[in-house]
């Protein structure tokens, strides 16, 4: 029997971003396959009606639903769409013990289990369904298009490679065999003080008071997540973080190992100044390496935009909400399915060769 979790849900607007007019709001929660009941906001276009295209979000990693997932989620119900913006497991308001984990593959599960609850949905349409990772999530919104082929278009913004970064450091400084020793030998030596504890040690959250020499990332970080910019009680990167071994399986798991053979349609969303971007510079070029699916891949870089940018706008308005409308509008559009001998399922389109289809 799968069975849910009764979570303490506030009732409160308590998001950092203003509500909209032009969307109703109400919260909704769901399981995956591991038994863990997640949290999510769920945003519906005023006075839609029939079956909508539908688009999860989730992110930044270490973020709430009420910060930027919030945000996109929100802005994409504005235009058209049904959206969620979910608390990942083991975070803000959905459920999972111990809390401040984060996994490769339960937090993929998490984005999958958000297209089974939107499948399900009767104000969806379950061949129309996208999803929109933001930073650490972006990555994960990959490898669910990897592995999920219910799921018609993928954004990721601002990416990070959660797998990378804990394997090689910042900018691939600790890319060498001594230097992952020594990060494996420490989250050893921390799960058996843990254990003598009798709690998790948390490993902090954005560096507060900022000193004087922090590299600019950092700083970029502070001006979020520490300020009334982007500020939330229950959001691991404005407060005390995850766990200090809380991301430790991520050093063994590259998780976008199979990204070129994804067929649906990707677009990778970065800033031109943001420190995180040969993230998505490296993961658009391995998307479409030796790839058979490259035409519906797209690498989007913003002028000028910093990391933070693309959680907020960073008050110039570098979110390209324009893009990412008429990128799901495109992918997730409906497509009626002849009885041609070509056979293909409804809402993959049909060959172009074909003229008997009919969109």
């Amino acid at each position: 029997m799968i069975r849910k979790e009764e979570l303490n849900l506030g009732a409160e607007w308590d998001k950092t971003f203003p509500k909209s007019e032009k969307a109703d709001h109400s919260k909704v929660t769901f399981v995956n396959r591991y038994g863990i009941t997640l949290a999510a906001d769920m945003y519906v276009p005023k006075g839609a009606e029939g079956k909508l295209p539908a688009i999860a979000v989730s992110g930044p990693f270490g973020a709430v639903k009420e910060q930027s997932s919030g945000l996109y989620a929100q802005t994409m119900a504005e235009r058209g769409f049904l959206t969620i913006a979910f608390d990942p497991s083991f975070t803000g308001e959905s459920g999972g013990q111990p809390r401040y984990m984060a996994s490769p593959d339960i937090n993929t599960e998490d984005f999958m289990a958000a297209v089974d609850f939107l499948s399900l949905n009767d104000k969806v349409d379950p061949e129309r369904i996208g999803i929109i990772g933001i930073c650490g999530w972006g990555d994960m919104a990959i490898n669910t298009a990897i592995l999920d082929t219910r799921v018609k278009a993928t954004a990721a913004s601002t990416m990070y490679d959660m797998t990378r970064v804990n394997a090689k450091g910042y900018f691939d400084a600790d890319d060498n065999e001594e230097a992952r020793y020594q990060n494996r030998k420490s989250m050893c030596a921390q799960r058996l003080e843990d254990l003598k504890a009798g709690e998790y040690k948390r490993a902090g959250g954005v560096v507060d008071p900022l000193p004087s020499d922090a590299p600019f990332f950092v700083k970029d970080y502070y001006d979020y997540y520490k300020t009334d910019r982007g500020y939330h009680e229950r959001s691991l990167n404005s407060n005390e973080g995850w766990n200090v071994i809380g991301c430790e399986s991520f050093m063994n798991q590259p998780i976008l190992k199979y990204s070129n053979e994804i067929r649906s349609a990707v677009l990778l969303i970065h800033g031109e100044k943001a420190h995180s971007c040969y993230f998505s510079k490296d993961a658009y070029a391995d998307m479409i390496t030796d790839s058979k699916y490259t035409g519906n891949k797209e690498l989007l870089i913003i002028p000028g935009a910093v990391h933070t940018d693309l959680y907020d706008g960073g008050g110039k308005d570098a979110i390209p909400f324009d893009k990412l409308e008429t990128f799901f509008k495109e992918y997730l559009k409906y497509h009626y399915t002849c009885s041609h001998v070509c056979g293909l399922a409804k809402g993959l389109g049909c060959v172009p060769a074909c003229k008997r289809s009919v969109e």
